[in-house]
């Protein structure tokens, strides 16, 4: 019988953790902005920014290729960088896709 209840425990466990680790990032906000190049900055991070009328955010991506939005006005899903914002900067985002 103990051994029954241990497995179970154990299995419940294990799709515990996957849930959570499958669920998405705690992190992870949809901005909707202008992307633009970044050109001399007092921070020293990002390859690109998103702007609106709030809201104003440093941006790199390993997923999207952000230099083909420059001047477009897009909804992008990101995550925070840990650590950031520094140096009087924005905050840091990596974008995982634009939304369609």
């Amino acid at each position: 019988m103990k051994l029954i209840s241990t497995t179970a425990a154990v299995i419940l466990l294990i799709l515990t953790a996957t849930c959570n680790s499958t669920s998405g990032n705690d992190n992870s906000m949809e901005i909707t902005g202008t992307i633009e190049a970044i050109q001399m900055t007092s921070w020293q991070y990002g390859t690109h920014t998103i702007s609106n009328d709030t809201s104003f955010y440093a941006l790199r991506s390993a997923k999207v290729d952000l230099s083909e939005y420059e001047g477009q006005t897009v909804t992008i899903i990101a995550n925070k960088i840990e650590g950031y914002p520094v140096d009087g900067g924005p905050e840091f985002l990596e974008v995982e896709k634009l939304k369609e």
